[in-house]
C-alpha cells in the first residue's frame, strides 16, 4: 500500500494531518502535500471525492500510452494486458464508499462487465479488492485520469469496430466523472484489434461484427477448438 493510499484512508477516518503523521511515522511535511493533493482532486468538479483508483499491474501491455501522461505500469511484462480490471472508490457520505469494478477488453470489445455501484466501508472495500484482482499477480493505486482514458477510451475505441459496452456499465458510469474524450491511449494489441474469446461470448456473432467494418487482413482473433 503507497504512502497516498493509506493518507486516504486514515483521512477518510477523519483523522487530523498530525495524528496521520504520527500513525505513519513519518514528518507532517511529508502527509501534508498528500492531503492537499488528495482534496483538491475533484476540487470545482461537483464530484464527490475520488478516494482510490486501482488496476491490475500489466494494463500497458500492447497498448500505445502518451508518455507524456507520466502514467506508470508497475509490471509491464507481466502478461497481463488485453483485459483490464479497474476498480474505483468515492466518498459516500461521511464514513461510506461507493464502489464500482470495470473489465475492459482493450484490444477489441470495450467494457465487458462492471460490478456495482456498491456502498460499504473501507475495510469492506479492502476485502473486496483482494478479491477483485485476485487472478492477477497483482495491482497498482493509478489516477482517475487514467482510469477514465482507459475505460471511457476503450469504449470509443470499441464503438469503432461495432461493439457497446456491456448493460452492466451504465449503472456504475458516473463513478468516473467528467471526461471531454479523445484518449491518450492506443487501443488494440499494438495498434491492430486482437479478439479473444471470453467465458460468455458468442465468437461467431463478434467475428461478424468484426468482419462488418474490417477485412480479415486487418484484425486478428483466438478463439476456442481454432
Amino acid at each position: 500500500m503507497t504512502l497516498k493510499e493509506q493518507v486516504r484512508e486514515l483521512r477518510l477516518q477523519g483523522k487530523s494531518p498530525k495524528e496521520i503523521a504520527r500513525a505513519l511515522k513519518v514528518s507532517p511535511s511529508a502527509v501534508a502535500p498528500l492531503i492537499r493533493a488528495i482534496a483538491t482532486e475533484t476540487a470545482g468538479t461537483g464530484e464527490t471525492e475520488v478516494v482510490g483508483c486501482w488496476m491490475n499491474v500489466g494494463w500497458s501491455e500492447g497498448l500505445g500510452i502518451d508518455a507524456a501522461r507520466g502514467w506508470v505500469d508497475e509490471a509491464p511484462g507481466s502478461g497481463e494486458g488485453g483485459m483490464v480490471s479497474v476498480l474505483v472508490a468515492r466518498r459516500h457520505g461521511w464514513d461510506k464508499l461507493s464502489v464500482c469494478g470495470y473489465l475492459a477488453d482493450t484490444y477489441c470489445m470495450g467494457v465487458k462487465s462492471a460490478v456495482g455501484p456498491d456502498v460499504i466501508d473501507h475495510r469492506q472495500l479492502s476485502q473486496f479488492r483482494e478479491y477483485f484482482f485476485g487472478e492477477y499477480s497483482g495491482w497498482q493505486e493509478v489516477p482517475i485520469e487514467l482510469v477514465r482514458h482507459l475505460v471511457l477510451g476503450s469504449i470509443d475505441y470499441a464503438r469503432t469496430l461495432g461493439f457497446e459496452p456491456d448493460d452492466a456499465f451504465g449503472p456504475g458510469a458516473d463513478l468516473l466523472g467528467k471526461w471531454e474524450g479523445g484518449s491518450a491511449i492506443t487501443f488494440g494489441r499494438d495498434g491492430r484489434p486482437f479478439y479473444t474469446q471470453g467465458h460468455n461470448d458468442d465468437p461467431a456473432k463478434v467475428l461478424r461484427t468484426l468482419r462488418r467494418t474490417l477485412s480479415d487482413d486487418e484484425f486478428d482473433y483466438v478463439i476456442a477448438d481454432q
